[in-house]
């Protein structure tokens, strides 16, 4: 049944035009009816090209069974949802019901918005703010699944959104007025009726770890979970088997009991001084913890007597609050839920200030106006292997980067997997004709504080020449930053920077020039697909080591180095050769791209390692002359004008 499938007169060939067969795709597929036959654990890498989408989505389909997937991102979630499900399903003739299913902080709280409209016509209120609130007031009326990411009216980012949706410290579940008309609820019921049901990897493991304290379930029980992107996962897994508190948290409660305060409490004055002491207690902490943009070790921030006293102070307005709120019980479901919060809040504050409870890293991280404080289970291997040998059936794990060379090792021991097949199916694209990769000479090392200019110097005329049309990933902001301000000066051409505006807009921005340099850092490594003559030169600043100040990455290492392990071959080296494979990979995207890679790193011909991550890669062919890459992308441009002349 499989085979027939993919083959050119299949299923697949009458839904899909031009549809051709491919080995690998079959392979894969195979393997995963088997895994779902078998109820095993299947690990697959599956090169760029692949077709791997459809290569577990036809068995899924096919089997029977209820099938959870979980992709990495809420942009891969939908793009699953809206555009290759329902093709497999049109082509598969499937009967089955499927569903989407995001987090709650996706979906329209209308409890909240109605709060939200009373207290936005308070004289203190942002007019800008409150034409937000309007527009997603009428919007209510057209919506039927209440997901804030189809609402045209506001911005994705936008500041009302955590306004306006519910946490699990805040929803105020059967109590709410609102109840019987939840979106989440809603979303929630159609998913545990569906088939197949569509979800992503921080829904999935907040889940699993929700279920491990024994509250409620978000995902239903399955027979068949399928992970794409599965290289995510275990940086995901640790966030949520660990505990995190942040300024949010605490502003978002103090907001509710000011809110409380002016449409229930009026006569308790005192709800408003609890509110004020939190808002500016944490805004006072955030002050003494540093720059914006930094991580830190929490532990050795503990040292510091003023961030003591901070966090201390914190403890005593938290205190304050539970005194007040207690004598508020009773007054309203909103106070009611508020109380609850304030001493979740203040357990979890407590936990992060015991730092002398080993197994865990606890670190801090900082953005311009808030900070969240971190513990993290050094290892999630057990956790994750419990709560898979807790639920019978299959479970299949794939990405286009889990293996280090050909080996799997360093995914699955991350995750306590036993896999009964693993497989590694190559690209199917012609890396000889179609690529270039080039290790420039006369680099300075990686960290030489001229690098910028450096860079900007030896491949500002190679970008020029080539009209833009190119990607350069940087392994840290501040190269990103000091890069994007030489470029400007010295390109004629567009120069674009993440974080301008949303990742989105950038992209479209990028694709709409046509000639544009985009200069950007983590976000763009995976999870961008530029196809076509857009994108034709991806540059990498440096082999994507983490940095090795980060405390988790040091707390892992030191973990490493207890249990006998070399840190360096076992955590920092595989780490970097996966995401280095994931840069790489947004150069060649389908059979007709034509491009040339750029890695400005010396390490990679003359240290050892650099044969790990030259084997890891794709068999492009390779130079160390700058000006062979110039001629490339040259034949390349004359190629495109000659088809664009014989079109005319």
């Amino acid at each position: 049944m499989i085979s027939t499938t993919f083959s050119s007169q299949g299923a697949l060939g009458k839904v899909i035009p031009g549809f051709q067969p491919r080995q690998a795709q079959l392979d894969m597929a195979e393997a995963v009816r088997s895994a779902i036959k078998g109820e095993g654990q299947l690990v697959v890498e599956a090169g760029t090209g692949t077709g791997k989408t459809f290569a577990y989505l036809v068995p899924a389909l096919l089997s029977g069974k209820k099938t959870i997937i979980s992709t990495g991102s809420k942009n891969l979630q939908e793009q699953l949802y809206h555009r290759d499900l329902p093709l497999m399903v049109e082509a598969l003739g499937f009967y089955g019901a499927v569903a989407l299913l995001k987090g709650r902080s996706n979906y329209l709280c209308l409890d909240r918005l109605s709060r939200q409209m009373v207290e936005s016509h308070t004289n203190v209120s942002d007019p800008t703010l409150l034409s937000q609130l309007v527009k997603v007031r009428s919007w209510v009326s057209e919506t039927k699944s209440g997901d804030l990411g189809e609402c045209d009216a506001i911005a994705e980012d936008s500041p009302i959104i955590p306004t306006i949706t519910s946490t699990n410290d805040n929803c105020l579940g059967k109590e709410c007025p609102s109840y019987q008309d939840c979106f989440v609820l809603k979303a929630r019921k159609k998913a545990m009726d569906a088939d197949v049901v569509v979800v992503n990897h921080h829904l999935f493991l907040a889940d699993l770890s929700i279920k491990e304290t024994g509250f409620g379930e978000l995902i239903p029980e399955a027979e068949v979970f399928i992970f794409d992107e599965a290289h995510q996962l275990p940086d995901i897994a640790s966030q949520y088997f660990g505990q995190s508190l942040s300024s949010r948290q605490v502003q978002e409660l103090a907001k509710d009991i000011e809110i409380a305060y002016r449409t229930e409490a009026k006569d308790m004055k005192q709800l408003q001084k609890v509110s004020e002491k939190l808002t500016q207690c944490v805004m006072d902490l955030r002050l003494v913890l540093g720059e914006p943009g930094f991580r830190g070790n929490w532990r050795e921030a503990l040292g510091s007597l003023t961030i003591v006293r901070e966090v201390g102070r914190l403890q005593e307005s938290l205190d304050f609050a539970l005194d007040v709120l207690t004598l508020a019980l009773g007054r309203s479901q909103l106070l009611d839920t508020a109380f609850e919060r304030a001493n979740t809040i203040k357990a979890r504050l407590d936990r992060v200030c015991d730092v002398s409870i080993t197994g865990y890293s606890y670190w801090y991280d900082t953005s311009p106006r808030h900070f969240s404080l971190h513990i993290t289970p050094l290892s999630v291997a057990d956790k994750f292997q419990e709560q898979i040998s807790l639920k019978s059936g299959a479970w299949i794990f794939t990405s286009a980067t889990l293996a280090v060379g050909e080996d799997f090792d360093h995914f699955t021991s991350r995750l306590g997997l036993t896999p009964s097949q693993q497989m590694s199916l190559p690209s199917p694209f012609d890396y000889q004709t179609q690529a270039r990769l080039c290790v420039p000479r006369y680099l300075p090392e990686p960290n030489h504080p001229l690098m910028a200019d450096r860079l900007v110097k030896m491949l500002g005329p190679v970008i020029e020449k080539n009209q833009g049309r190119c990607f350069f990933l940087c392994t840290s902001h501040s190269m990103m930053k000091r890069l994007v301000e030489q470029f400007r000066e010295t390109l004629s051409i567009p120069v674009l920077m993440q974080g301008e505006t949303s990742k989105q807009k950038t992209l479209a921005e990028f694709l709409e020039l046509g000639n544009a340099l985009l200069v950007a850092t983590g976000a763009f490594w995976e999870g961008i697909d530029v196809r076509g003559d857009t994108l034709s030169c991806v540059i990498i600043d440096k082999l994507p080591f983490t940095a090795p100040d980060d405390p988790l990455l040091k707390a892992r290492i030191e973990d490493c180095r207890l249990k006998g392990g070399d840190p360096f071959a076992l955590v920092q080296l595989p780490d970097a050769v996966i995401t280095l494979k994931q840069g790489v990979g947004r150069l060649i995207r389908d059979q007709q791209d034509k491009g040339a890679l750029i890695i400005c790193d010396n390490r990679l011909v003359t240290r050892d390692y650099g044969g790990v991550f030259l084997a890891s890669l794709p068999s492009i062919p390779r130079t160390r002359d700058l000006g062979a890459v110039e001629d490339f992308l040259e034949h390349i441009k004359d190629a495109e004008t000659q088809v664009l002349k014989s079109n005319n």
